[in-house]
């Protein structure tokens, strides 16, 4: 493809269970339109995901043949085409440049793998953050412990450029299914208030997971003891748990992959970047924060040359 700049070289998409992000990218990998959509997985299973596709290459003005880059959900079994996990260890290069082809299209579509972490006591998958982590910046020599939070929170060690091992953490799906589905729900509301990093109980709770090491199952019900006796707001009782979750996460995480470790690096955007870093702070850990969105464009750039789509400039990502 044409590397001259403003010139469209290759459509880059996260397509992601509910939300799809496509980006318009020319030769030297810079973004000359994006575009943002609720036709995730679950919307496209329905719709088709050529058509929803096409509908969104046109609305970004991609021309008929140019080639598309997508990282995500479109890629597991249940999505577009199943691209098959790599087994970690493996080095982020060679990750993106398995990218498998979607049959029988007229433009070159390629869906990025996840990984697969085979290990007998510890099983593991992702897709999509594989591609962040390839656009996060990671300096080709060294270990860095990679901090990726969200519904499900993941921890990777990355050694010398290669994901050694990795570990999720459902966070977000345990303060949703907690929030609503537990006697918690008496304590947090109907609708569970926004959680701000400087909120006192965020920090405290989250202290108190820091200092027990993790273990926050035996202080969930005091956030509804606390509703009784002590007369915490709902607003306050969420808090309580997000940071009572979050701390956790932190000490579990750090005592799996990160024994030693004394900084961390959060690829992140929103709130949820401003808890995290709240979170490390109070458990001593430095932190270098990539922006979540920057990084999964970025990567999915680097990976376009690593399949070819685009020509490698030597530019950095």
């Amino acid at each position: 493809m044409s590397s001259a700049s403003n010139v469209p070289a290759v459509a880059a998409l996260d397509w992601g269970t509910t939300r799809l992000r496509a980006w318009l990218v020319d030769g030297s990998g810079k973004v000359l339109a994006e575009r943002r959509g609720d036709d995730g997985l679950i919307t496209a299973r329905e719709k088709g995901f050529a058509n929803v596709l096409e509908g969104h290459l046109a609305a970004i003005g991609a021309p008929e043949e140019l080639p598309v880059i997508i990282c995500g959900m479109a890629g597991s079994r249940q999505g577009w085409l199943e691209a098959p996990y790599v087994s970690v260890p493996a080095p982020l290069g060679a990750i993106l440049g398995g990218a498998a082809r979607v049959p029988d299209q007229k433009r070159d579509i390629r869906i990025v793998p996840g990984l697969a972490q085979r290990l007998a006591d510890a099983p593991d998958v992702m897709r999509g953050e594989e591609t962040q982590l390839a656009g996060a910046g990671l300096p080709a020599k060294g270990r860095d412990l990679v901090c990726m939070p969200g519904t499900h929170s993941k921890w990777v060690l990355v050694e010398d450029g290669a994901v050694a091992g990795f570990g999720t953490w459902p966070t977000g799906e345990l303060f949703s299914v907690l929030g609503e589905h537990s006697i918690l729900r008496h304590s947090l509301g109907e609708h569970p208030s926004p959680v701000a990093a400087d909120n006192p109980f965020f920090r405290r709770w989250c202290e108190i997971a820091l200092g027990e090491g993790g273990d926050v199952t035996s202080r969930l019900f005091a956030i509804r003891a606390a509703g009784l006796l002590q007369d915490l707001k709902a607003e306050d009782a969420a808090a309580c748990l997000s940071g009572l979750l979050i701390g956790g996460e932190i000490a579990s995480a750090r005592r799996r992959h990160g024994a030693g470790a004394t900084a961390v690096v959060l690829v992140a955007s929103g709130a949820l970047a401003g808890l995290y870093q709240a979170a490390l702070g109070l458990a001593g850990l430095g932190l270098r924060t990539v922006d979540a969105d920057e990084a999964v464009r970025a990567g999915l750039i680097e990976a376009a040359r690593e399949n070819g789509m685009i020509a490698r400039t030597g530019a950095a990502i």
